[in-house]
């Protein structure tokens, strides 16, 4: 049995890189099985660490998420069995930046529909009058790593930036507000939390009612922030311009937003670039380097 086990797909550089430090179990098809002697599991956001799959890791001292939020994680049941858990915050920060500044050229532009209306042979122009960004007020919710990278981005194009964070008072980077205020006066509403109890479905029918009309609201955070049924019901009304979904309370995502022109939806790209993975390849080996004892 493997003292390392790698749950899911990270650069092939990166798991010769672990053999360092011992046996490895690259993606095996039996995972509860194989972490039976592990001493260190390494997933990313599809894998679910729970009660259920660490029933049999008796000798499993530490956990490591490749990415940024720990959600698929329960932390108090490792915490309960003394295994401790580790993510990679700072490696996919560009990336989820970059997506959403794509996200949102590609709704003000109308990009995706002007492409798909092409490929079925029709030349709309007149029907795909966009917006710029220039001048618009991007709403963040969430200021950490990426909301602060993303304010960064937007503030180049010409925007202006109101961010809700109750753990952050005031930025260099951006007009801090309530929650209200960033909904009721945002042109564009962009989602960076974590998922908590308090987050879960935030974007909900209410907190939408609270938006600017017209607005367009993007995620690339977690799903389950977003009421999805809320969401389709604002966008089919007009309520809302548009929407951009790079994540879902359910992966993969098959429901009825798929059947609107007006929503933009991508498979959890946000740190799907080959950077973005190498850093990430580069911080675990970091956490296990530092952590190595737990396999001795």
């Amino acid at each position: 049995m493997a003292g390392i086990v790698v749950a899911e797909e990270i650069p092939e550089n990166i798991v010769e890189g672990l053999r360092k430090f011992g046996s490895v179990a690259d993606r095996p098809e039996g995972l509860s099985g194989e972490i039976s002697d592990a001493r260190i599991l390494i997933v990313r956001s599809k894998t679910k660490v729970g009660s259920g799959l660490l029933e049999g890791a008796k000798n499993l001292r530490l956990v490591v998420r490749a990415g940024v939020g720990v959600d698929n994680i329960d932390l108090e049941e490792c915490r309960k069995r003394h295994i401790e858990v580790v993510n990679t915050p700072r490696a996919s920060t560009v990336s989820v930046a970059e997506i959403t500044m794509g996200l949102m050229l590609t709704l003000q532009r109308n990009i995706a529909r002007g492409d798909a209306l092409i490929r079925r042979g029709l030349w709309e122009k007149g029907r795909l009058k966009g917006n710029e960004l220039y001048g618009k007020t991007l709403g963040i919710i969430g200021l950490g790593r990426i909301g602060k990278a993303l304010a960064e981005r937007a503030k180049a194009f010409g925007m202006k930036i109101l961010a809700y964070d109750p753990y952050v008072s005031e930025s260099r980077l951006a007009v801090m507000a309530g929650l209200d205020e960033v909904l009721k006066n945002s042109d564009i509403v962009s989602i960076h939390t974590s998922l908590t109890d308090d987050t879960r479905k935030m974007i909900n029918r209410k907190t939408i009612s609270r938006m600017k009309s017209g607005a367009v609201l993007i995620n690339v955070a977690r799903g389950e922030i977003v009421d999805e049924d809320a969401l389709y019901d604002a966008l089919k009304s007009g309520k809302l311009k548009g929407a951009a979904l790079d994540v879902f309370s359910r992966e993969p995502y098959e429901g009825k937003l798929t059947e609107l022109d007006n929503v933009v939806l991508t498979p959890h790209l946000g740190g799907s670039t080959f950077e973005a993975l190498d850093r990430i390849g580069h911080e675990v080996l970091e956490i296990v380097e530092k952590r190595k004892v737990v396999l001795e």
